[in-house]
């Protein structure tokens, strides 16, 4: 059994987390952090946990007892932690805050559609934002082929877990209910690592990528709607997504227009390619708390180990 610790384990990607891993049939949890918390069964945050574990929040932990450490602490707090603490040879690290993803240090960025070898024979691993894990996947097959040759223009909402569990002025219930708005336009912390990546799968000449994010009136989940200039005709463009992801273990090309609910509490991105009048049009819906952050982070712990990326991942959405 892979034995595995968790440093932040209050918020909701640690939630989630959890729920996966007590699941996992090849994981023990051996230790889950919260200096807030401490004492306190985890059941009693993450309530929807109660009868699946009797685990108690602690406030110290041993390293040397997990085989793989989850990093689920805000964004700044994985730099902060190595400064306090050394990090045994044998053990495996997944940082899902942004700390590493432009991988110093050693760290392997861990979107398994583009480089799952070297996630394979991965010790520490960065993994990567919810909007760029659903921006990229809806690129990496143009990006490869060099066909990004115009300006990129994004538009993408997200669910008010995207912001995290601490309440804020646009998370609320009474702001949040009805309401839609634009935020950090063309300035989206995860446009870092989606220009970073893209340069290096197509390192001519990257052209400018345009962010709008927004959050919307819903939990769970991203839409994003991706386009730029073509050359290839819609049949090519539909070939090229399909032969890209023909072998990926979560990716899927739709023949329909795709939506929020097809993925929603899945490790799925699904896609859809249409092409109108010289543009491509992608969209692309992930789970922001799944395949956006926790779902991906043990789909790739399943890499490092050697298990198959689908093992304890296989999650029906809730269609209806």
């Amino acid at each position: 059994m892979i034995r595995a610790g968790i440093i932040g384990g209050a918020g909701y990607t640690a939630g989630e987390l959890i729920r996966l891993l007590v699941n996992h049939p090849q994981v023990r949890i051996s230790f889950v952090h919260s200096t807030s918390n401490a004492g306190n069964p985890v059941c009693s945050v993450h309530q929807g946990l109660i009868g699946d574990l009797d685990t108690v929040f602690c406030d110290s932990y041993d390293l040397n007892e997990a085989d793989v450490l989850f990093l689920c602490g805000a964004h700044g707090k994985s730099r902060e932690f190595w400064g306090q603490n050394e990090c045994p040879a044998a053990l495996k690290v997944i940082d899902l805050a942004q700390d590493f993803r432009d991988e110093s240090e050693g760290y392997v960025y861990g979107l398994p559609e583009w480089q799952s070898s070297k996630i394979s024979s991965a010790r520490k691993l960065a993994n990567p934002g919810c909007f760029a894990t659903a921006i990229q996947l809806a690129l990496l097959p143009l990006a490869k082929a060099g066909l990004l040759s115009s300006e990129i223009n994004v538009t993408a909402i997200t669910g008010s877990t995207g912001a995290g569990v601490k309440p804020g002025a646009t998370t609320h219930f009474s702001w949040r209910n009805n309401n839609i708005s634009a935020y950090k336009v063309f300035t989206h912390q995860h446009l870092i690592e989606i220009r970073r990546n893209l340069s290096l799968l197509q390192p001519q000449s990257l052209p400018p990528v345009n962010f709008v994010p927004m959050r919307g009136d819903f939990a769970r989940g991203i839409f994003a709607s991706v386009t730029t200039d073509c050359a290839l005709s819609a049949e090519e463009l539909s070939a090229l997504y399909k032969e890209y992801y023909r072998d990926a273990a979560f990716t899927f090309v739709s023949d329909r227009a795709v939506d929020l609910k097809e993925v929603v509490n899945t490790n799925k991105c699904v896609l859809s390619v249409e092409k109108h009048e010289g543009k491509a049009v992608i969209a692309s819906v992930i789970d922001n708390l799944l395949k956006g952050a926790s779902g991906q982070a043990v789909q790739n712990m399943n890499l490092m180990f050697s298990l198959p990326e689908n093992t304890g991942l296989r999650l029906k959405a809730s269609a209806f």
